[in-house]
C-alpha cells in the first residue's frame, strides 16, 4: 500500500473509533455521520491506491464507488446507500429532534456494524 493510501486507511480507521466513542457518549447523529467519514475516506484510499491520484472532492460514497469500479454485494450495497443518505442527514439536520428520533442507539448500533463490514470490504480490494 502507498504511503498516501495508508495515510486514508490511518484516518478511517482513527474516524470508527471516533464514531464509536461519541455512540458511548450517546451522540448517535454524530456517530451515524463519523461513520460516513471513515467508509469515505476508506474508499479515498482505495482509489490513491489504484490510481495514484487524490481522490475525487465529494462525499459521496456511490460516486466514489462507480469511480473505483468496485460493486459490493446486494446487501452491502444497501447499506452504503443508507450511510449516503445519512450523511445528508446529519450533516444538514432539518430538526434535532427528527434527527435523534431517527438516530437511536439500536440503529446507530447496527450502522457502526455495518460501516466496520463495509471498511473490511474495502481493505479487501486493496
Amino acid at each position: 500500500m502507498n504511503d498516501i493510501a495508508s495515510e486514508w486507511i490511518k484516518q478511517s480507521d482513527y474516524d470508527m473509533d471516533t464514531a464509536k466513542y461519541m455512540f458511548n457518549g450517546g451522540r448517535y447523529a454524530y456517530a451515524v455521520f463519523i461513520c460516513h467519514l471513515a467508509v469515505e475516506k476508506a474508499l479515498k484510499g482505495l482509489y490513491h491506491q489504484r490510481t495514484c491520484e487524490m481522490p475525487p472532492r465529494t462525499h459521496n460514497l456511490v460516486y466514489l464507488l462507480t469511480k473505483l469500479g468496485i460493486k459490493p454485494e446486494k446487501r452491502m450495497a444497501k447499506s452504503i446507500a443508507i450511510l449516503n443518505q445519512a450523511n445528508i442527514a446529519t450533516r444538514y439536520p432539518e430538526s434535532l429532534e427528527v434527527l435523534q428520533k431517527n438516530y437511536t442507539k439500536a440503529v446507530t448500533s447496527n450502522i457502526i456494524k455495518e460501516s466496520e463490514g463495509i471498511i473490511r470490504w474495502i481493505k479487501e480490494q486493496f
